[in-house]
């Protein structure tokens, strides 16, 4: 491979793909390492909505897709003149919009949030007494909404693999047979309301993984509502804990984001090579999706010298 090309790979992908990357991450780590990368084509192992960002926060570089039907559900499910419609009705709202998104969709926002920073940035336009409405995801927004008391007017598209975790399977696991140890559920925040109030962590993905690294003891089960290949890495981090995925229903692989999974080792070696699917932009459209996108990297950059400071 070039030394002139960089692959980023999401955790979502499979071990084998994730072997073949610089670097792997959730959606704000990628983002940032989009931005950094000094090379003159990126390699983007995730969906088209990641390659999109990573195009936008660094142009110079040939950013490539390896796989042309890498979509997400947030995505697809989104009537871009359906929301622009909904834009204008709160015309007076600060737009908040989850990086889940496609680059037009990222156009008509006034922030851009990942899973780990939204409740500090929603929470600060609170605080300065914004209103604020919330896209794509419904599930995040209905939990930010109930777990923080904010009113947020909720876009409706969902993510169809975390959409399909339920109550019932919490219930089934939580109440299954004895097992050693503690039993604990950690929670994407894409996923419904009912599982996120009943979990001990709802978190990014590098949230989740992070609980399970700190996690202080060495015997517990610890069921995970998030897409199937997270468990990899946090396998690979704490050997001794028994780390499962919240149960679906047997038969059925919706446990697995079908985009994700696209990304297959041949794909993206294919990619390296400089095939693939290559990320262009209008410029208009590029500098319109850019600035909510900037202004969360400058709100994340200050935060962590608050941090660094205390």
């Amino acid at each position: 491979m070039s030394n002139n090309t960089i692959t980023l790979a999401h955790y979502y992908t499979e071990p084998e793909v994730q072997a073949m990357a610089d670097f792997v991450g959730d959606s704000l780590d990628l983002s940032l390492a989009a931005q950094s990368a000094q090379a003159d084509r990126i390699v983007f192992a995730g969906v088209r909505f990641m390659a999109e960002t990573a195009k936008l926060l660094n142009p110079n570089a040939k950013v490539i897709l390896p796989d042309a039907g890498s979509t997400c559900s947030l995505v697809t499910q989104t009537d871009m003149t359906a929301l622009r419609e909904w834009r204008e009705k709160y015309s007076d709202h600060v737009h908040v919009a989850y990086i889940n998104s496609s680059v037009e969709h990222k156009a008509l926002a006034d922030w851009i949030v990942t899973s780990r920073n939204v409740v500090e940035v929603v929470s600060s336009l609170y605080a300065k007494g914004e209103k604020v409405i919330f896209s794509p995801d419904y599930n995040m927004g209905a939990w930010l909404n109930a777990q923080f008391g904010f009113d947020m007017p909720l876009w409706s598209a969902v993510c169809e693999v975390h959409d399909k975790f339920t109550e019932k399977q919490v219930d089934d696991a939580l109440n299954a047979g004895w097992t050693d140890g503690k039993k604990y559920l950690l929670a994407h925040p894409e996923s419904p309301l009912p599982v996120l109030q009943r979990a001990d962590l709802v978190g990014s993905t590098s949230q989740m993984l992070e609980w399970v690294r700190e996690y202080p003891g060495q015997v517990a089960t610890i069921y995970v509502a998030t897409e199937s290949g997270l468990l990899f890495n946090m396998q690979q981090l704490r050997s001794d804990l028994n780390i499962q995925q919240l149960p679906l229903y047997k038969g059925c692989q919706c446990n697995s984001c079908p985009y994700m999974k696209r990304n297959s080792v041949d794909a993206v070696r294919a990619a390296q090579a400089g095939l693939g699917v290559e990320i262009n932009i209008d410029q208009s459209l590029m500098q319109r999706a850019l600035e909510p996108i900037e202004r969360m990297l400058e709100y994340n950059k200050q935060s962590l010298k608050k941090v660094a400071v205390a």
